[in-house]
């Protein structure tokens, strides 16, 4: 679990970086413009950064699975050596896809209009400006770039299902919410993340210059990765007892 709550943290740090610090400077200059390169470079990593965190996702549910379903078998599966594999497969799939779609975006022609009504390149408002058939559109940004998540996530419900359905069957009342508290902090974020993210991706066309499509988007480019780290550390006993040693140490002024 550290080794990808690790992973985690870096793809978050990286993935507010590709938007954050652009947006932040558009305020600050009153010039809400981007290069077409900086375009290109900014859905790249978005989408690379996006994919990793949505595969960690994934994989954490599963690690929360073994760990309460299958408590024995535990480290014989989850060893080392497949996590790494897990996470350099994630890595992978997330660089070529990644790839794929800026060389698509390359092949496309935009019409007049550049304007992107949005406080970043996203993928679905990029294709939009796109000089094609609408229902080209739809096909290549929402099945394809949503493929992923989807797979994901039903990932995910399956092994929260087996999780409750086994958590379920314990008769002690401490034992429930100790299994229930443990999976918590994840199961959070997996709402938050995938809540406000297919809800852009998957909202009606005629919603996507609205202001509620954009506040989504805010809460999981910004909001979630800020509170990934809060919402892990603070539920972890391991965390608490170093910074309450820290803090006890510190040399007091008086």
């Amino acid at each position: 679990m550290y080794a990808f709550l690790s992973n985690l943290s870096f793809c978050d740090i990286c993935f507010t970086s590709t938007t954050v610090p652009k947006m932040l400077l558009n305020i600050y200059v009153q010039n809400k413009t981007i290069t077409y390169d900086g375009c290109l470079a900014q859905i790249h990593f978005f989408i690379l950064f996006g994919e990793l965190v949505i595969f960690l996702l994934s994989v954490m549910a599963y690690d929360w699975y073994m760990a309460i379903c299958h408590p024995l078998h535990y480290m014989v599966i989850m060893n080392p050596w497949l996590c790494g594999m897990v996470l350099l497969t994630f890595w992978i799939l997330s660089v070529l896809d990644s790839l794929f779609w800026v060389l698509l975006i390359l092949r496309l022609s935009f019409c007049s209009n550049m304007e992107i009504h949005h406080f970043f390149c996203e993928i679905n408002q990029v294709v939009q400006l796109a000089c094609l058939d609408t229902l080209y559109k739809i096909i290549k940004t929402y099945l394809t770039t949503g493929l992923m998540g989807i797979i994901s996530f039903s990932g995910i419900l399956y092994s929260y299902s087996q999780i409750i359905s086994f958590i379920l069957k314990i008769t002690s009342t401490r034992g429930k919410y100790k299994a229930f508290s443990t999976c918590g902090s994840h199961l959070s974020i997996v709402f938050l993340f995938y809540g406000t993210g297919l809800g852009v991706y998957f909202s009606l066309a005629s919603t996507h210059n609205s202001n509620a499509s954009t506040t989504a988007s805010v809460i999981y480019t910004v909001v979630t990765p800020m509170l990934n780290p809060f919402i892990y550390s603070l539920r972890n006993k391991d965390i608490k007892r170093a910074l309450k040693h820290l803090f006890s140490t510190v040399p007091s002024n008086e």
